[in-house]
């Protein structure tokens, strides 16, 4: 255990030198958090997760077990981040071709929450208080305060700030 600038950093963590960690954030055990990761107050970032490099991470995020927050994402202030999420960074990924150059933006907006086992395709956004349903597969922008799920996602109708369907 580790208590450093007021944060929880488990024994098993990496934090690499350079990394950005808010007063009151909980890392737990196996997580590596890159050099150039900003990481915001009150955050809780579950067993085995990866933040690369420049992903920015607001304030009263959670973020569960078994996900990769790649280079290119931005989670604004009190995203909740599903088990085992998946955050992709490049549309068309080869083993041998390097396309680090091509990283897109994925932003995900204030109050968002993203279900278990979701894929959220690189490029898009989802808008503030919307809502993906466990096992999405995201390949659009969504607008504030909306719900989609499915595979592919689409939208299915309006949420309130705390879920519920409207």
């Amino acid at each position: 255990m580790s208590l450093d600038n007021q944060c929880y950093i488990h024994e098993t963590a990496v934090v690499d030198k350079g990394a950005s960690i808010g007063k009151g954030t909980k890392i737990w055990h196996f997580v590596h958090v890159c050099s150039t990761a900003v990481i915001g107050r009150n955050c809780t970032i579950g067993q085995n997760v990866f933040i690369g490099e420049n992903v920015v991470i607001g304030d009263g995020v959670k973020i569960q077990n078994n996900v990769s927050v790649y280079e290119g994402v931005i989670l604004k202030d009190n995203v909740f981040i599903g088990p085992s999420v998946v955050f992709t960074n490049v549309i068309n990924p080869r083993a041998f071709i390097n396309r680090k150059d091509e990283f897109k933006k994925t932003i995900i907006c204030e109050g968002v929450s993203i279900g278990a086992n979701s894929t959220i395709v690189c490029g898009n956004s989802i808008g503030e208080y919307a809502f993906i349903g466990a096992g999405s597969v995201l390949t659009k922008n969504v607008g504030p305060y909306e719900l989609w799920y499915g595979n592919p996602a689409e939208y299915r109708r309006k949420v309130n700030k705390e879920g519920e369907l409207l």
